[in-house]
Parts: C-alpha cells; sequence; structure tokens
C-alpha cells in the first residue's frame, strides 16, 4: 500500500500589501527599524526586520502578522524571507510594534492586538505619528496584555529603550542614543567629519602632521 503524500503548504513571503500607506508612516518604521538594528548591531543572537511576515503556527499559513518592526531576542541576524516560529527554536518575536496611519481601523488594530496577545508577545508598541500619541503593552502574569499607564518616560523592560513624547516621539537607548531618521543621520555623520577637518587643518597649519598624531 502507498503511502499518502500531503500536498506542501505555501508560506508566501508576501502579503500583497504595502509596507506603508504614507511617507510619515514610512520615515517611522525605517526610523525604529534602523534604530533597533543599530543598537543590536554587535549582538549575533538579537535578530530585527520590519515588514516582514511571521508564521506563528507550522501547518496554519493563513494564521500570520507583519509587524511594521519586530525584535527577536536569542534569534541569530541573516536573510529570512518570513518569520516561521517552527524553525526558529518556537522562539516568538518578544518585542513588536505598530506604526499607525490614517487608513488603520480601530477593528484591524484589535485583531492585531489578540494575535501578539494570543503569540506569545512580551512586549507590543503602536505609534500615531499624526495625533502624537503612544500605547504600550505588557504581557502580565496572567498571560495577557496590560497597559502600560504612562507611556512619556517609560523604559521597555526587554529592550531597555526610552520612549519620551514632546512634539514627537523620542526613542532612545543607553548605548546608541537617540533613534535617528536616515537624513539625520547623514547630517551627524558629515558634522563630525566636519569637525575632524577643521580639527586637521588647525593642526597642519601648526605644523603639526594630523596623521602622525
Amino acid at each position: 500500500m502507498s503511502a499518502v503524500v500531503m500536498p506542501e503548504l505555501d508560506y508566501p513571503d508576501d502579503n500583497g500589501e504595502p509596507m506603508s500607506d504614507n511617507t510619515l508612516q514610512f520615515e517611522w518604521i525605517v526610523t525604529l527599524k534602523g534604530g533597533l538594528e543599530a543598537m543590536f548591531r554587535d549582538d549575533p543572537n538579537v535578530f530585527v526586520a520590519g515588514d516582514l511576515l511571521w508564521y506563528p503556527v507550522e501547518g496554519q499559513p493563513k494564521v500570520r502578522a507583519a509587524p511594521d518592526a519586530m525584535v527577536a531576542i536569542s534569534r541569530p541576524k541573516g536573510y529570512r524571507g518570513s518569520y516561521k516560529q517552527w524553525e526558529e527554536g518556537g522562539v516568538a518575536p518578544q518585542v513588536v510594534f505598530e506604526v499607525l496611519s490614517p487608513g488603520n481601523r480601530p477593528a484591524e488594530m484589535k485583531l492585531k492586538h489578540a494575535f501578539y496577545e494570543a503569540h506569545g508577545v512580551e512586549e507590543y508598541y503602536v505609534y500615531d505619528p499624526d495625533r502624537v500619541t503612544l500605547a504600550g503593552y505588557l504581557r502580565d502574569r496572567t498571560g495577557q496584555f496590560g497597559e502600560v499607564p504612562v507611556m512619556d518616560g517609560h523604559v521597555s523592560p526587554r529592550l531597555g529603550i526610552r520612549f519620551d513624547l514632546a512634539d514627537e516621539l523620542i526613542v532612545s537607548s543607553p548605548g546608541s542614543g537617540r533613534f535617528l531618521t536616515h537624513l539625520e543621520s547623514v547630517r551627524q555623520y558629515e558634522s563630525e567629519r566636519a569637525k575632524l577637518e577643521a580639527l586637521r587643518a588647525k593642526l597642519r597649519a601648526a605644523g603639526i602632521d594630523p596623521d602622525a598624531v
């Protein structure tokens, strides 16, 4: 009697939806993902991703989500077409972020909240850049999300990053400082380079070889 061959399930790497609805949302997604990557750049066992499909349950490809940014601690860096949890030692992303756009509906966000709560996320943060509001949820002893009562000044238990709310959200880490946009990073680099060149010029004017200092 021949064995029954089950059809192989397909876990698409693309859900057909755009990464963002507008430039402000996109900028914040990139800033959060980039800041987290910079923060953990020297740790080979922290995986950071943005808009990556996460499949928590093997055999159920329709059960999936694509957080705007996520952090999986104890998982190695490297390329992934999607995050299949059963191939990741059963490790769920511990921290996820969503950046709202005007197109997000309450029912949609309620489903995302329930998904992350059901599938092991420890910390869930939702930022609305249009209204400059931030909500945070931490898993409590009952296994459910409890809302952080005050997010201004809140420090993530898992990541150690701090959230401050003023005219916009400021996210900072003890080691890397404030999360910068790409343009801010370029300007900071150019400013530091200009200072270095000015110092080298002063040394040369004083008859000192800057390369020998």
